[in-house]
């Protein structure tokens, strides 16, 4: 429990699905007592490329549990990431509900045109992988900063493992996720002055609907069964488990509260010990 967070606001992107980083993310930051706003697509198909998007009733279902479960305010607002005119009308909508935000978790992402080598790589997979997760990430924080009225304040951007080794077939989001930790370090020097602390989440093999999906195409590429893909990845990490959507969430919460006041420009592993590079 971070008795700091109470009574404060806090906004997640990439949050409108059940089994995601984002709603675990806004659990533990509810469970502080902080006021959460859910933000994803919202409309639009119920899947892309086999992944399933956020959509409003799930969004508005999960919202009204979080209201009544631990007795904050909550406001789940439609967001495209890679539209300008999406993020205003987010804007609007939460600035009807809220006079200020106090932590930003950026978790919206996606991965578009895998598996694929780079020279056969589809170019309007990779430019839109590189525009939901890199440029994404860039637009929110810039809209949401003039909103950071109290400080401290705090900016989690939620990377990847793949940002820091590359992944098998999968140029395009190893790319994105790699300028998302470059970002964040800008971002952390440029705001350190103004009381905001920006840091990153490198996460690794975390089973959510986006890893499921991963470990089916890495199957097929390597013409194995994803039960086979699942069980690899488990043996190469130390601590011999997939990690769950609730370990990025720890840390989530812990790098927005006054505890790690003194952390800022960090990617931090969660990753049952995969990386232990220096």
């Amino acid at each position: 429990m971070y008795d700091d967070l109470k009574g404060k606001t806090a906004l997640i992107t990439g949050a409108g699905k059940k089994t995601g980083i984002g709603l675990a993310i806004a659990e533990k930051m509810a469970s502080c007592g902080a006021n959460v706003i859910l933000a994803d697509l919202g409309k639009g198909p119920e899947s892309i490329g086999g992944i399933k998007m956020g959509l409003r009733q799930e969004m508005e279902s999960m919202a009204g549990s979080l209201k009544e479960k631990h007795g904050v305010k909550t406001l789940a607002v439609d967001l495209d990431v890679t539209r300008n005119d999406s993020l205003q009308r987010m804007m609007e909508k939460i600035k009807e509900h809220f006079d200020c935000i106090d932590a930003l978790v950026n978790n919206a992402g996606a991965s578009f045109g895998a598996p694929s080598p780079v020279q056969t790589y589809d170019e309007e997979a990779w430019m839109k992988t590189i525009d939901v997760n890199l440029h994404g990430t860039f637009r929110v924080s810039r809209a949401i900063l003039p909103m950071m009225t109290r400080k401290p304040a705090a900016i989690v951007n939620i990377a990847s493992r793949a940002g820091k080794t590359p992944p098998l077939a999968n140029g395009a989001y190893a790319v994105a996720k790699a300028g998302v930790i470059m970002l964040t370090k800008v971002m952390a020097l440029e705001l350190a002055r103004q009381g905001i602390r920006v840091n990153a989440i490198c996460p690794g093999i975390i089973m959510t609907d986006l890893q499921v999906y991963r470990f089916e195409m890495e199957a097929k590429f390597l013409r194995q069964t994803s039960e086979e893909r699942e069980k690899a990845w488990a043996n190469d990490i130390p601590q011999g488990r997939i990690g769950a959507p609730a370990d990025v969430a720890d840390l989530a919460v812990y790098l927005s509260s006054k505890e790690s006041g003194y952390i800022t420009g960090q990617a931090i592993n969660v990753d049952g010990g995969l990386l232990m590079a220096l």
